[in-house]
């Protein structure tokens, strides 16, 4: 015999219909009235580089991405000599967000400088490769044959000049006795070597960088291949870790004519604000960063690789909390 199935009296179905009125009325409600999520609004500032690098022209389209997804928030850019004055400006409330370089993060937190504690990195971003730039019929082949050279070794508070130090004992070499160190940085190397005032110039930054583009228009240069150095640079220490072997391709910079890839050396930029910070603010600044990636890396090549999944690999720093609260939110 089949099993009776229940009955259910008209009162018991009134009952039913009531109670999914109620509950679809209050699903209603809720999806009506609930409260928006909090907008940005105010002031920030963001400590980029100098007018000739690409922190510069990344920071400028960073600042139209967040005028667009943030429009109660007024973004306002700072130059800076590099990282390491990045760093300054951030810690000393003249920045809220920055960019720099994994290595010059480690040396401010192991030099203990003003607010070190206090830094929260919101992404990792793109490489910076470093470059060494000579004319086209130098003689210089490697690090080593700078030795007696005058050499433009970054601006003091770049993250070029300690890559230059670092590169130079690696090689061999002394920074203060074995050549001529010319502290200058992106905006006025290249000026220098063409008008022979020096005679090669360290850079670190991503690819491409326009000062460079915009030299080797006018005069016949090339990048010195820096892969040698891997190996002795990674036994200077802990601090030297973030630095990985890379090839520049050889249409990084069409404008050189080279027929041949640039064996270099690679270390990760980070965005970087303090704990402070906030939380929320901080969430919608991240989200705006990653999810540019395709219409500023159009402009700039180097912003193509940043990456979701690769973006909460911040070494040395640990993740500001609001945009850990991104990450986790997108995750799969």
């Amino acid at each position: 015999m089949a099993p009776r199935l229940p009955h259910f009296g008209r009162r018991r179905a009134l009952r039913a219909g009531a109670a999914a009125a109620v509950l679809l009325g209050l699903l209603s409600w809720w999806l009506v009235s609930r409260p928006e999520p909090p907008a940005a609004t105010g002031r920030i500032a963001i400590a980029t580089g100098v007018r000739t690098g690409v922190y510069a022209r990344y920071g400028a389209l960073l600042k139209e991405d967040l005028a667009r997804d943030l429009p109660a928030l007024h973004v306002g850019l700072r130059p800076s000599k590099g990282s390491l004055d990045n760093l300054r400006q951030l810690a000393s409330g003249e920045a809220d967000f920055t960019i720099a370089t994994a290595d010059s993060v480690a040396d401010y937190l192991n030099r203990g400088l003003p607010g070190a504690r206090q830094l929260r990195a919101c992404a990792r971003l793109y490489d910076d490769y470093i470059q060494l730039v000579v004319r086209q019929d130098s003689p210089v082949r490697s690090v080593r044959d700078l030795k007696g050279l005058r050499v433009g070794v970054g601006a003091q508070g770049s993250g070029v000049q300690p890559i230059s130090r670092r590169l130079l004992t690696a090689a061999g070499l002394d920074f203060d006795r074995d050549i001529s160190p010319v502290q200058v940085g992106i905006d006025r190397s290249p000026g220098l070597l063409e008008s022979g005032k020096i005679d090669a110039f360290f850079w670190s930054g991503g690819l491409p960088t326009g000062a460079i583009q915009t030299l080797g228009a006018r005069l016949p240069i090339r990048l010195v291949q820096l892969d040698d150095l891997i190996g002795p640079l990674h036994r200077l220490g802990r601090q030297t870790r973030f630095y990985r072997a890379a090839t520049m391709p050889a249409d990084a910079y069409r404008e050189l004519g080279a027929a041949r890839t640039v064996k270099s050396i690679a270390v990760p930029n980070l965005l970087v604000t303090m704990e402070h910070t906030d939380p929320v603010l901080t969430e919608l600044v991240t989200r705006t960063v990653i999810q540019s990636r395709d219409r500023i890396g159009a402009q700039v090549h180097a912003a193509q690789l940043v990456d979701l999944r690769t973006a909460v690999f911040t070494d040395p720093l640990p993740l500001h909390a609001g945009a850990r609260r991104y990450y986790v939110s997108v995750k799969p």
